[in-house]
């Protein structure tokens, strides 16, 4: 359990910078970052001055040709090539979410995985809440919660970030950058064949780069969907209902650009208790997650209301320390591959019923 990783970082941007490098800098006894990629070199090697980062490169394969125990990829973009490549290298995997942009790679990078008998994990840093965690174990038992309300207010970033020391670069290369918008966009239009460009948008960055939070603590809280009952995507607002066995899911996700303050919020109504998990910023680091439960007495007007703050622990940090377990004792990370393999399906289903006009049914339902 105290063996130390030897740990690449691919990709240098904001993410990387606020919590990644952060918690792994602090878990040093658990991890030691030997090499930074990022196609900005300028950015990679002031990252790599900061965090005393030996080895920094700006091609990701000459990262993953240095046999590695992790390899870690923080990039914008489907993350299946290097994925795939480093897991061929025999390196654990770590990829932030969404963890690929269509079910075909998704399955090929669980395909490498396996091959390999490495690790595969997805960043969905929300499961490893505490308070998440916390609403799990109060959480009525499967068929005792009739409705899940999901509301997320999008607020602009900028505020949130503006006092964290955050390094920059020149830029990476804008042929580079052309050439992998022009490779995503194509891949968009080959997988949603007839698709708008609203849909193809919203199915981009509305549900794989947004939701895809809000849908996997559904799935780690309820298992999983089996119908969808109606899908809006707009860039402005969407609307979804989900089916979970017999609980009924609304989600809405509104971008308001006006304002300065992020909210989102989950609440599960149970024939007995009401849990509502109201979440954070993900870019304040330590800010607890709260969570509110009201109960009463059956028959009585007596009811009464808790608020609990579980603690003060990043869950950016916690999913850091479940990756360097699940490696160290070789079982399967609570996200692994196959969850945000399921993630991406469940995103591309919505966005087909979107397009249809019309509700799924789901295979492979599986409920708590």
């Amino acid at each position: 359990m105290s063996r130390r990783l030897r740990v690449g970082v691919i990709g240098c941007g904001m993410i990387a910078q606020i919590m990644h490098l952060h918690h792994l800098a602090e878990l040093d006894e658990k991890f030691e970052i030997a090499a930074l990629c990022d196609l900005d070199r300028r950015l990679a090697e002031a990252c790599a001055q900061r965090y005393r980062v030996p080895k920094v490169f700006t091609e990701w394969p000459d990262l993953v040709a240095e046999g590695l125990d992790a390899v870690m990829v923080l990039t914008s973009g489907s993350h299946a090539p290097a994925a795939i490549a480093a897991c061929r290298a025999g390196s654990h995997v770590f990829v932030e979410k969404p963890m690929c942009l269509s079910v075909a790679e998704g399955r090929a990078m669980v395909a490498a995985a396996d091959a390999a008998s490495v690790c595969l994990m997805v960043g969905t840093m929300k499961r490893y809440d505490p308070a998440y965690q916390r609403l799990l174990e109060l959480l009525p038992d499967a068929g005792d919660v009739r409705l899940v309300r999901v509301t997320t207010l999008e607020s602009p970033y900028e505020p949130y970030v503006s006092h964290y020391p955050l390094l920059r670069g020149d830029g990476p290369p804008k042929d580079v950058i052309d050439r992998l918008r022009a490779a995503e966009a194509q891949l968009l239009v080959d997988l949603l064949p007839g698709a708008d460009e609203n849909t193809r948008y919203c199915y981009r960055w509305m549900l794989l780069d947004n939701l895809v939070h809000e849908l996997n603590m559904l799935r780690g809280a309820l298992g999983e969907p089996d119908r969808i009952n109606f899908a809006k995507l707009d860039r402005n607002v969407v609307e979804l209902s989900l089916g979970f066995g017999p609980t009924e899911c609304h989600l809405s996700w509104v971008d308001l650009p006006g304002m300065a303050r992020y909210s989102q919020e989950l609440v599960f109504f149970g024939l007995d208790r009401r849990l509502t998990l109201a979440l954070p910023s993900p870019y304040l680091r330590n800010m607890p997650t709260e969570l509110r439960v009201e109960t009463g007495e059956p028959g009585s007007p007596h009811s009464f209301a808790a608020v609990e703050t579980v603690s003060y622990e990043e869950a950016f940090k916690r999913e850091l320390v479940e990756l360097h377990d699940a490696i160290v004792t070789g079982r399967n990370p609570r996200t692994d591959g196959r969850d945000g393999l399921r993630d991406v399906a469940l995103c591309q289903a919505i966005a087909e019923s979107h397009m249809n006009g019309a509700p799924a049914v789901l295979q492979a339902a599986r409920h708590r």
